[in-house]
Parts: C-alpha cells; sequence; structure tokens
C-alpha cells in the first residue's frame, strides 16, 4: 500500500484486520503484515492510526504498542456466505475472500450458503463472533426424508451441509408418509435451539428410485426440472417462418461447406462451421452460432425464464435445458440438410492461422454434415470419408491456433470425462471413460477464436498513456483470476515429493510457473494428481462486466458467445453485438452486473448438481461390488483419513484413518499425506493403493473402502 493512502481508508482496513481475529493483541508491525505492507512510511502511519483509534475507543489499547479491539460500531457489521459443517461451527465468507469463524453454538438460525450479518458479542475483554440475522436464504426449498412420529414428522435433509433437520407440523404433512423423500419449504425459524417448522410442497417418492434421486438432486440445488405452461406456451406460439426481408438482411452462407461436429448423443446443436478458399489462397472460416436472440426478445416470458435458469443442466441421465425444446432442439438447434439462422463470426485465415480480416453479424446457414466427434476423428486420422479434405483443413487451422494459445501462456487442462451407461430403469451398467480427441480440440479452438475476437470487438479496447489496453465500452466477460501466490507455492512444495522443479513464485511467472509444471508432468504417473492439485490452487471463473482477463487461457479479453442456447450470458453477448453493430451509444452496465452474478450462481448450482447425480450413480454402480478390490490413486487427504480414485471406473470413495493397517496415523499438512507414528508408513496424494469397498450409503451419496490385508 503506498505512502498516500487515505487516512479514513487506513483505519477501515486496519478496523478489518481486527475484526478478523478479534480477541488478539496486534502491534502495528503484526497488522502491517496482515495487510501485505511492507513500506517503512506507511508502517509507521499505521502505528499513528492505531494510537488515535485507541484514544477514540475503536482500539483497546494493552500497552507495549499493542491493541485488541473494542466495541464493534452497528455500521461496521460484515456480510457474507456461511458454511457450516455438521458440527456446527461456521466459516462466514467474506466478499475479499476473508473468512470469519463462527463458534458452534453461534450460528443463529442460518444455513449453508445462506447470506448472513455477523456482529460479535463482548464477554469480558473477548469478543465472540456470531450470526446476528440471516441477510437472505441461499434456497426455498429443501429435500428431506421423512419420519413419522404419531400425527407430525422430522424432516432429514438430503444435503449433509445442513446441520439441523425440520418439524412438520400434522396440517402440513401433504399426505408425506413415513420413509418417503419430499421437498417442503421453511415455515419459520426464530430460535435456534428449536428445529425450523415447514410444510410439505411435493411429494417425489422413495428413497432409492431412479426419477425420485434426480428430481431430489435438481430440487436440493434449486434447479427446475420442468416449464410453467405459460412459457411453454409462449414456444408453442413462435412463428416458424423467416421472413424474405429477414432473410435479405443476412449473409448468405447455404453455398458455402457447412459441417457441425457434436458428441454422438447430443440432441441440439449450436455451433458450426464454414470453410472456403478464397482467391488470394487464403481460407474463410465461418464460425456460426444459433441466432436464439432472433426468438428470444427481451422482457417476454420466455426470456425471463431463461434468465432465471441461466444455463442448461446436465445430470447423468438428462439435460434440462435452459430453452424449451421447440427452441432448443428445433428452431435453434443448426440441424443438417436444413436452412438456419445463425450470429457468427467470419475470420480470413492464412496457412498459419493468422487473422487477416474478420466480419460479425448475422447469416442464414444450411448444414451438409452432422458428424459425431468419432466420425471427424477419422476423416482426421484416415483421410478417408466424405468432406475428409475439409476437416483435415480445420484440423490443420486449429492446430495452429492452439499452439499460438500455449506459446501465449495458455495452460492445458485436458481432464477425463466420466459417463455412465445405464439401462431402461436408469440403472448403471458399466463406466464410460471419455478423453479428448482431436475432433474434440478442433472445434473447441475455434470457439475460443471466436469468443476472444468477439470479446476484443465488444470491448473495443484502447491503450491510455501506454499502458495496457483498457475496454471502452461496455461488456460481458468471462473472467478468471489469477492464483493466490499461496496456494501456487504450497503446489511448489508439493510436487516438490514427485521429482518435479517449480520455480519460486512470483507476480511475473505464475503462468509460465504452471504451464511449464502442467507440461513436465505430462505422460507421468504423477499428471492426474498435479493437474488436480493445480486447478484446486486456481480461482473459479466467473461472468462479470469488470475485466480482469481470462487467466487459464491466457487471454486479456475473452467472453462467451458459443452457447446461446444453454448459456443465458451468451445470449447477452449476441445482444450487444448487434447492439454495436448498429453503432448505438455504449450502454450502462448497470442492467447486466446482477445478471451476471446471477449466471455464475446458477452455473456453479448446475456443475453442483452435475456431480451430486455422478456421485449417486457410482454409489449405485458399486453396491453390488461390496468386498472387491479395486486399483486406485490418492487424491484427497484430510485429518480424518484419505479419498481415493478407482482408476477402473473413476469412482472415489472415503478410507476412514482408522481402516489404515495397524499404526496410528498424524495428518502432515506439507505432505498431504497421513504418517503412521510407530512404523512411519504413510499415505500420501498421489500415490497408488489397493482399495476394498466396504459401505456404500446411497442416501449420502458416499462410497466408503479400506485397505485389505497384504
Amino acid at each position: 500500500m503506498p505512502p498516500r493512502t487515505p487516512p479514513r481508508q487506513l483505519r477501515k482496513e486496519i478496523l478489518e484486520v481486527f475484526k478478523r481475529q478479534p480477541n488478539k493483541p496486534l502491534n502495528h508491525k503484526q497488522v502491517a503484515s496482515s495487510m501485505g505492507i511492507l513500506n517503512h512510511d506507511t508502517r509507521r502511519k499505521i502505528m499513528d492510526v492505531m494510537d488515535e483509534m485507541g484514544r477514540d475507543g475503536r482500539l483497546e489499547p494493552l500497552g507495549r504498542g499493542k491493541f485488541v479491539l473494542a466495541e464493534i460500531p452497528q455500521d461496521d457489521r460484515p456480510t457474507g456466505t456461511i458454511q457450516i459443517t455438521r458440527h456446527g461451527k461456521g466459516y462466514v465468507m467474506l466478499p475479499d475472500g476473508n473468512e470469519i469463524m463462527i463458534p458452534k453454538g453461534y450460528t443463529g438460525t442460518a444455513f449453508w450458503g445462506d447470506t448472513v450479518e455477523v456482529d460479535w458479542i463482548r464477554r469480558g475483554r473477548r469478543h465472540t463472533p456470531r450470526v446476528k440475522r440471516v441477510m437472505e436464504r441461499a434456497r426455498k426449498q429443501y429435500v428431506v426424508v421423512i419420519e413419522r412420529v404419531r400425527d407430525y414428522a422430522f424432516g432429514y435433509p438430503s444435503d449433509q451441509r445442513l446441520h439441523v433437520n425440520f418439524f412438520i407440523g400434522a396440517p402440513h404433512l401433504g399426505g408425506a408418509e413415513d420413509g418417503q423423500k419430499v421437498i417442503i419449504e421453511m415455515i419459520r425459524w426464530d430460535d435456534p435451539s428449536d428445529a425450523p417448522s415447514a410444510r410439505v410442497t411435493e411429494v417425489l417418492g422413495r428413497p432409492g428410485e431412479h426419477e425420485v434421486e434426480m428430481h431430489a438432486i435438481l430440487a436440493e440445488f434449486g434447479l427446475p426440472y420442468e416449464f410453467p405452461e405459460h412459457v411453454l406456451e409462449a414456444a408453442s406460439a413462435i412463428s416458424r417462418e423467416v421472413s424474405p426481408d429477414e432473410l435479405k438482411r443476412r449473409r448468405d452462407f447455404r453455398g458455402v461447406t457447412t459441417l457441425t461436429i457434436d458428441p454422438v448423443d447430443a440432441k441440439d446443436f449450436d455451433d458450426a462451421l464454414s470453410l472456403k478458399r478464397l482467391d488470394n489462397g487464403n481460407w474463410e472460416v465461418g464460425v456460426h452460432i444459433a441466432d436464439v436472440t432472433h426468438y428470444l426478445k427481451p422482457g417476454t416470458a420466455l426470456d425471463e425464464e431463461a434468465r432465471q435458469r441461466a444455463t442448461s443442466v446436465y445430470l447423468v441421465d438428462r439435460t434440462i435445458p435452459m430453452l424449451p425444446e421447440v427452441l432448443s432442439n428445433d428452431l435453434c438447434s443448426l440441424r443438417p440438410n436444413e436452412d438456419r439462422l445463425a450470429f457468427a463470426a467470419v475470420f480470413e485465415l492464412d496457412e498459419k492461422a493468422n487473422i487477416v480480416n474478420e466480419w460479425f453479424g448475422r447469416t442464414v446457414i444450411h448444414s451438409d454434415r452432422r458428424f459425431a466427434y468419432h466420425e471427424a476423428q477419422e476423416r482426421i486420422e484416415t483421410g478417408q470419408g466424405d468432406f475428409a479434405e475439409e476437416v483435415q483443413t480445420l484440423q490443420s487451422l486449429a492446430a495452429k491456433l492452439r499452439a499460438k494459445r500455449f506459446a501465449a501462456g495458455g495452460i492445458d487442462f485436458n481432464t477425463e470425462e466420466v459417463k455412465f451407461e445405464l439401462d431402461e430403469a436408469g440403472k448403471p451398467l458399466r463406466v464410460v471413460i471419455k478423453r479428448m480427441l482431436e475432433a474434440n480440440r478442433l472445434i473447441e479452438d475455434f470457439m475460443l477464436l471466436a469468443n476472444v475476437r468477439v470479446s476484443r470487438f465488444l470491448a473495443n479496447p484502447k491503450k491510455r498513456d501506454g499502458r495496457k489496453e483498457e475496454a471502452t465500452r461496455t461488456a460481458v466477460y468471462r473472467i478468471h483470476d489469477r492464483p493466490d501466490p499461496e496456494k501456487l507455492s504450497q503446489l511448489r512444495k508439493f510436487v516438490s515429493k514427485f521429482g518435479l522443479d517449480m520455480p519460486k513464485i512470483n507476480p511475473g511467472n505464475s503462468e509460465s510457473a504452471l504451464r511449464e509444471l502442467l507440461q513436465t508432468a505430462a505422460g507421468s504417473d504423477a499428471e492426474n494428481v498435479v493437474k488436480t492439485m493445480a486447478i484446486r490452487s486456481m480461482a473459479k471463473a466467473e461472468y462479470s462486466t469488470e475485466n480482469i482477463g481470462h487467466y487459464g487461457l491466457a487471454f486479456p479479453f475473452y467472453t462467451h458467445f458459443t452457447s446461446p442456447i444453454r448459456r443465458y450470458p451468451d445470449v447477452l453477448v449476441h445482444r450487444l453485438v448487434q447492439h454495436y453493430l448498429d453503432q448505438a451509444k455504449p450502454l450502462p452496465p448497470g442492467p447486466l452486473v446482477g445478471i451476471c452474478q446471477h449466471s455464475s450462481n446458477m452455473e456453479k448450482q448446475a456443475a453442483e448438481a452435475e456431480r451430486a447425480s455422478i456421485k449417486y450413480k457410482q454409489v449405485e454402480f458399486l453396491m453390488t461390488r461390496l468386498g472387491e478390490t479395486f486399483h486406485g490413486i490418492i487424491n484427497g487427504v484430510v485429518p480424518k483419513g484419505i479419498f481415493v480414485e478407482l482408476e477402473e471406473n473413476k469412482c472415489e470413495g472415503f478410507v476412514p484413518k482408522d481402516a489404515l493397517p495397524d499404526d496410528y496415523y498424524v495428518y502432515d499438512e506439507d505432505r498431504q499425506a497421513l504418517v503412521g507414528a510407530r512404523h512411519g508408513q504413510h499415505f500420501a496424494m498421489g500415490e497408488r493403493v489397493s482399495v476394498r469397498v466396504v459401505a456404500a450409503d446411497l442416501a449420502k451419496r458416499q462410497l466408503e473402502f479400506d485397505i485389505p490385508d497384504a
């Protein structure tokens, strides 16, 4: 912090340090260190400000230059999102990334995920943080299993993060029977010493039934599984006719070779590639995206529903679309051999895949061929089959784009995807591990190109005073913050035990250090665990009107343009592109800020629901294989045991510390290992172990393993 920091701001930041450690005596050096301040003059200023705060009662002087927090004014109460353990201890995550620990018994009437206000109760010289009040509930409905007791019942939450059970009175049971899984809504919860009261809003059925569990997962994460009737009616009323005037306003690509490449089981096709050889020898590649905004008009019931959903949800057995089927699978789907409306980014590329020219606007296309990934892969590998030459040309250009991206610092987080083959009743038959093919990468590279160039078009960046480019217009960005240097330092220490060198982290080398680490680990036994730990060290990508760039992809400007059928931010981007194509004035960011935050939250909820459905099927899959032994990799270590991912099917289970071979094991955080106190045997991240399946709990979606005797 430079010496010119205003005194009022300095007071606020000093107070924040004390509020995070309300009972700890601190001197000015400790406060400065917590604030990351090394400047000597600023440290002296901190000492002066702390003396002043001691005189006006904000801090309580203890002598020898140390202070402790005094009373906290009401307007200084922080708010944040709370996480509560099963044992009742809470952690309030503050907007600045810090957290406040709330002791057991002081979390009030908050549930995991709620937004809460914190204050402190003074007991002598000690301050105990507590939840003063719940500002906003994270969810409106909860999934519970009913246990009847005479004419009332208790509801036991399916979500293991909810730390109390619900009381459901007789008038509010809604016909629910003992043992059934139901959806409830809270009526009231005034006293944390009492159970919250609730009413049943929907009976799902018996736990363990496939449809019941999939609906329960959606409800648990606050996700819808059907469209309201008025939304379906609005969708069915959309005209299928496209007027001649509309076609005249569009650039016509119906005579240009156009292909789609998607998963074999895809039902909606929201992107297509056109390819044309120009007279000057360059290639024209069109990235055509379904023109959802032609049908989805702002302010309509359809648009409001899409905005609230924000994303399509992909469970293990189904897709819950953002748009009704008449749009997602029909009118907006770029199906082969049909004229379709699109929004495109068209590029003229030379033989080295350099951009010579680019164009953005609305198009009409006619897809010549729908490829599944494996079909396009055959063309890439053999050069045989229809459109093989076009596919190979696209592949060649895509590979050059990819090489440039990695040379600029992009990080390759290519991971495996777990899919289940299910029978008609939804029972898992086998696990299929899907790996990234060149055909997948081909599509990914051109989608990245379109996203980057559209983002730059929207931002219209300019350099100011010779500094880095800054946006001059409002846009919606996909941003990804840099990793926390402390987490990268921990990663550096961790990978050293695999013989992998990582340079000392500084602000200028985090991108190259992480990229080179993954390149070095590629193909080694440690590759997957290093990749897992690297991902854990990084921030999560999100949507924002404030651009900070995309760290993982190494793009200073990046957005999502390519999937408006399944992502609402892409719809916003299409509207912004057309707005600026019409040369309208820059839009104010205000209306977009809340939508970006909501879309980021819904994306997180959808991802958690998808993981929950996969975990459920993993447990169901291994229920029939209790007692069997598998090889696995340790992919997590905590004081109470180890997590192991099975190599054969990617199912993950937990080995409690008590189930490890005869010894007393101590948690070593630096080594990410449990180490035997007597014999020194250890179980560490990345190590290969043999485990036996001993328990499968469908209700908790948990597998338990042990280590069989050698």
